[in-house]
């Protein structure tokens, strides 16, 4: 079994009956506050260039994707495998260059081209 796997498993069990108190009391916003700590953890970890400290904080951040992704899917919203297939058909979408046929040769189009892409997602979403 790959480690994220094992991952999703855990934390649903967590969650699930004869699971952890703790972690079956934790709503959306109850854990908003973990992922604003897990995610300055990791800017600073980042910000020194440690790898082991890199590496724990990456999976602190993680599990609270995992963690959110759980309450969805015991709401019946969605879960994450949604999560993932979304995230990669946003990436796919906004890399055209890489994907397409689109020629974007120096990261500054890539930005214009990926704010562009934005605002009109935006703008269909508001619609």
């Amino acid at each position: 079994m790959k480690p994220v796997d094992r991952l999703i498993q855990v934390v649903a069990k967590l969650r699930g009956p004869g699971g952890c108190p703790w972690d079956r009391k934790q709503t959306h916003r109850t854990l908003i506050k973990y992922l604003r700590e897990e995610t300055r953890e990791l800017a600073a970890a980042l910000a020194k260039a440690d790898p082991r400290h890199m590496e724990e904080e990456l999976g602190d951040v993680l599990l609270q994707v995992v963690l959110h992704a759980q309450l969805a899917s015991e709401a019946g919203l969605f879960d994450i495998q949604d999560v993932a297939r979304t995230l990669t058909c946003k990436l796919i979408h906004r890399h055209p260059h890489v994907f397409g046929g689109k020629k974007l040769r120096t990261a500054a189009e890539v930005v214009r081209h990926w704010e562009a892409l934005k605002r009109r997602e935006r703008s269909r979403r508001q619609a």
